[in-house]
């Protein structure tokens, strides 16, 4: 069973990736071939709307037809037995990268047929682990969830199952002292990251388990 990390942040030793790190060491506890790629490593595009795969007996049908450097894990995530996004959140959802990565990834598997039916061809499970420096109730009033609801209901109808994992009020430098800023306490982050993140950590690694037994129930109910 192989299990890949997307990791869409620029910071390859910070939240986020930790926070994947930790999901696939989950993983592998049980038994899974886990891999994390780093798409700030990559050179790519999002979609460029050529509808290569929507083309009638294409030859490119139901697959991405640009080749850039995301084509390889295209290829991986294709062949995957569950896929693990994670990002921080940048102005209210996703980074960049992460979201041209999700257009490349999933739209030669959405069809335009009645209720944009996929085509991937199989059930797996795919998550999200979102990291970003608002609190719960700062994430919710200030609608991030709302704007978030893209990645559950675009995954899910993709490829069959959704689980997120939200991590709120994150650690976001080393020296808050350094930085012209106002509206957060380097003092209480720090005792936030003591005290919670390490909760975070573990709610990653079992999310990693349970990404390889929720992944042998599809194969045996597709």
């Amino acid at each position: 069973m192989k299990i890949i990390a997307i990791n869409g942040s620029p910071r390859k030793t910070k939240n986020t990736a930790t926070l994947l790190k930790k999901a696939l060491e989950g993983a592998a506890s049980h038994g899974a071939e886990t891999e994390l790629i780093h798409l700030y490593d990559l050179d790519y595009k999002g979609c460029i709307s050529c509808f290569a795969c929507k083309l009638k007996n294409g030859k490119s049908y139901g697959k991405c037809a640009f080749k850039d450097g995301l084509t390889p894990i295209l290829e991986k995530a294709a062949t995957s037995d569950a896929i693990i996004l994670g990002s921080p959140i940048y102005f209210e959802s996703v980074t960049g990268n992460m979201r041209s990565f999700m257009e490349r990834l999933m739209f030669p598997y959405q069809t335009y047929t009645s209720g944009y039916k996929t085509i991937f061809g199989r059930k797996i499970p795919t998550g999200f682990i979102y990291t970003m420096n608002v609190t719960h109730d700062q994430m919710n009033e200030l609608g991030y969830t709302q704007g978030l609801r893209f990645s559950e209901i675009d995954l899910k109808r993709v490829f069959g199952y959704f689980e997120p994992l939200v991590v709120n009020d994150t650690y976001q430098f080393d020296d808050y002292s350094k930085y012209v800023i106002t509206v957060f306490d380097g003092d209480k982050k720090a005792k936030v990251k003591e005290e919670q993140f390490p909760e975070y950590c573990n709610k990653a690694f079992d999310l990693g388990v349970r990404f390889v037994q929720q992944a042998k129930i599809l194969k045996e109910n597709p």
